[in-house]
């Protein structure tokens, strides 16, 4: 990767997800003058040279704000879900409106939270891979839980009595109904956003602002 002076307020660097976001958020892209061929087909290739002095990094979607935030990237795209789960020192500037879903709050169909049955438990088990967010919200409602963590299948968990409910980000919601699970509680509505690095806004905001701007009208389009 190349160095860059940090009073560069000509060049924009750039950090997409891999994953669910990244195909949509390269089509974008490509509606406002990206060039982004080279990193559709290059699945190996992480950093990306794109011209006008544009360049756009890959990784995994917990990292872009992590790379935003300590200045690797000047901008990024990152589902909102990420930025709830971990609070990092950002600017978010646009809803870019694509990737729409929530965080929810479910438990089996049979096991209704506010019946008699677990409300004598001292301590729930909620399962998640949003320990952060499963956190804050029951600490809002003044409840006491023990968050497992989790990364794949969330949804097993009420079910080989891991956990008595899941917090999880879900779309159609037709996972949850396959596994006998009900949403008790929409958490957080979430989608795709744009975010910056403190310092680039300041030195380059024409730049970004005029990047955001482009970027919402075509999401919109």
């Amino acid at each position: 990767m190349k160095a860059r002076s940090p009073l560069d307020t000509t060049s924009l660097r750039m950090a997409v997800p891999r994953g669910a976001l990244f195909k949509t958020s390269l089509d974008l892209l490509e509606k406002v003058g990206f060039n982004v061929a080279e990193v559709r087909e290059n699945d190996r290739k992480l950093v990306f040279e794109v011209g006008e002095g544009r360049t756009i990094i890959t990784t995994r979607p917990s990292d872009v704000p992590t790379y935003v935030e300590y200045g690797a990237a000047d901008v990024g795209i990152v589902g909102k879900d990420v930025l709830l789960e971990h609070k990092r020192n950002v600017y978010e500037l646009v809803d870019l409106g694509f990737g729409a879903c929530r965080i929810v709050y479910a438990t089996p169909a049979d096991r209704d939270p506010e019946n008699e049955e677990l409300k004598h438990l001292s301590i729930m088990r909620v399962a998640s891979k949003y320990p952060n967010i499963t956190r804050r919200y029951f600490e809002s409602l003044g409840k006491q839980v023990e968050v497992i963590e989790l990364r794949g299948s969330i949804e097993l968990a009420p079910s080989v009595d891991l956990a008595e409910g899941i917090v999880d980000l879900v779309s159609s919601g037709e996972t949850l109904k396959q596994n006998s699970l009900v949403e008790r509680k929409n958490i957080a509505e979430c989608s795709a956003r744009l975010i910056a690095n403190r310092v680039s806004h300041k030195l380059k905001a024409k730049l970004i602002d005029e990047l955001a701007i482009r970027l919402k009208e075509a999401s919109n389009n």
